[in-house]
């Protein structure tokens, strides 16, 4: 809507992850470089946490985009409310091994000898699983088995546990012991900091031709991490909130002033206010908060869906395919 009169090519602060827009700050940079020797070792867990917002789809999509199809085949789960039988289903699904109505003994050979295939090929095979704060203990115990597919000393399956801090939390419960000796590496996201901050926003406005206009005052972007937090996703929230309100009111530049007005218009539309700790950035930035927790649940759901209807046309095929 304002990309035109702005004259950006695009959307430069859209919601949904975009490995275009990865900005490598300190803390994502370490994180990828964890993944990526995740990926060498070939083995074992990775986890990685932080909190919602924090750029962990980003990040992961960005080191997706990185794979030699020829040499990783990549998958990613998203819904992980699920029991362990139901979890190795799912995982068999999106590798595209049919489960179809098999036991989980069947189940469990086709899907061994689906990455079994990959290895005679010199091929690895990497499993995502996101939002695994919210994995059973049983379900968290039929991955670990799952690490236990194995050609001589190679491991036919590497996995990435991506979740919010609670999965911190999950990791160090006492029944997760077997789990924590087949990590190795794990790291949490934090938020980016004032400095960080400025340059992600820049980042992503110069992604999209973005050359001073609207221009930003310096003063705008200590404002923006104060009411933020530093999280990605609520900088993004109000980056768009801030721009529209520029276009709106036909001007080319964007103050402190604005910020406020624009954090105020979010409270009134979400019936909550912002509150600011002692150094007057913002302990629980609720506005956005309340706005993410939205939009999260709208990605889980179309995830979901998603994942049904690949299921749906898998199932279909081998059916087609069947004498």
């Amino acid at each position: 809507m304002f990309e035109p009169y702005f004259g950006l090519s695009a959307a430069p602060f859209q919601l949904s992850p975009d490995p275009r827009f990865f900005y490598g700050s300190r803390g994502h940079k370490r994180a990828h470089a964890y993944l990526q020797y995740g990926l060498y070792q070939s083995e074992g867990f990775i986890v990685l946490t932080g909190e919602v917002g924090a750029g962990k789809t980003t990040l992961i999509r960005s080191l997706l985009a990185e794979l030699d199809p020829r040499k990783v085949v990549a998958t990613q789960l998203v819904s992980t409310q699920l029991d362990a039988d139901s979890l190795l289903r799912a995982v068999a699904t999106a590798f595209g091994v049919a489960a179809g109505d098999r036991d989980k003994a069947a189940v469990l050979a086709q899907l061994e000898g689906y990455l079994l295939g990959l290895v005679q090929e010199n091929r690895k095979a990497l499993l995502i699983v996101d939002e695994a704060q919210n994995l059973a203990p049983q379900a968290v115990e039929e991955l670990r088995m799952l690490s236990n597919f194995q050609v001589g000393n190679r491991a036919l399956l590497q996995s990435f546990l991506v979740g919010q801090p609670q999965l911190r939390g999950l990791m160090k419960s006492a029944g997760m012991q077997q789990l924590r000796q087949r990590v190795i590496a794990a790291y949490h996201l934090g938020p980016l900091d004032k400095d960080e901050t400025r340059a992600y926003i820049e980042h992503r406005l110069k992604q999209v031709g973005w050359r001073d206009d609207p221009r930003l005052d310096d003063a705008v972007f200590t404002h923006i991490h104060a009411h933020t937090g530093g999280i990605p996703r609520r900088i993004n929230t109000l980056c768009t909130r801030l721009l529209l309100a520029a276009y709106l009111a036909d001007k080319h530049a964007v103050t402190p002033p604005d910020v406020a007005r624009v954090t105020a218009e979010l409270s009134e539309e979400f019936g909550e206010t912002l509150s600011a700790n002692d150094n007057g950035s913002a302990a629980e930035p609720a506005t956005l908060l309340g706005l993410e927790k939205r939009v999260v649940g709208v990605e889980k759901a179309m995830n979901i869906t998603l994942n049904l209807i690949r299921e749906f046309l898998r199932a279909r095929e081998t059916a087609q395919k069947a004498p």
